[in-house]
């Protein structure tokens, strides 16, 4: 009968058994990869969900069994697409499958998210960044010289 209730949430301990990475290792991949955020509970420990535990599947078979190094499979889950990896064969049945569960629910949660902040909120390009933070870098020089002329 309890079989029957599927379970929600995940220890950090129960994680590392499943994955067979140490606990150490899972935190590290917190860091490194953006896509994996678990939440914490009101006692401050980390509790993972199914997608939190398909994204460390993914991010193992990258690392170990693929051989990418944490940048490459950084890079790899920003921005390859599952369906345009089967379509060229870079990627084997159960790697897509991880991935396509893994996008799709990421995808659900940013959308979620910004549609909570902002309806119709679109996510800038690179190059729009890059000319804000040109723009932002000629206000702070130019404030730098203001407080300099200004100590004169």
């Amino acid at each position: 009968m309890l079989n029957a209730i599927a379970k929600l949430y995940y220890t950090i301990t129960e994680v590392s058994k499943i994955i067979g990475e140490e606990q150490h290792v899972l935190r590290y991949w917190e860091r490194e990869f953006p896509q994996l955020k678990p939440q914490k509970n009101r006692a401050g420990n980390r509790v993972y969900t199914d997608k939190d535990v398909a994204t460390l599947r993914v991010i193992q078979r990258l690392l170990r069994m693929e051989r990418y190094t944490v940048a490459g499979a950084r890079e790899y889950l920003r921005t390859n697409s599952v369906q345009a990896e089967v379509a060229n064969g870079h990627v084997d049945a159960p790697l897509a499958q991880e991935l396509q569960e893994v996008n799709e629910a990421h995808e659900m949660d940013g959308l979620a998210a910004r549609q909570e902040q902002q309806p119709g909120l679109r996510t800038p390009s690179a190059d729009e960044v890059a000319a804000v933070v040109r723009e932002l870098r000629s206000i702070s020089e130019e404030l730098r010289k203001a407080s300099t002329n200004a100590n004169d």
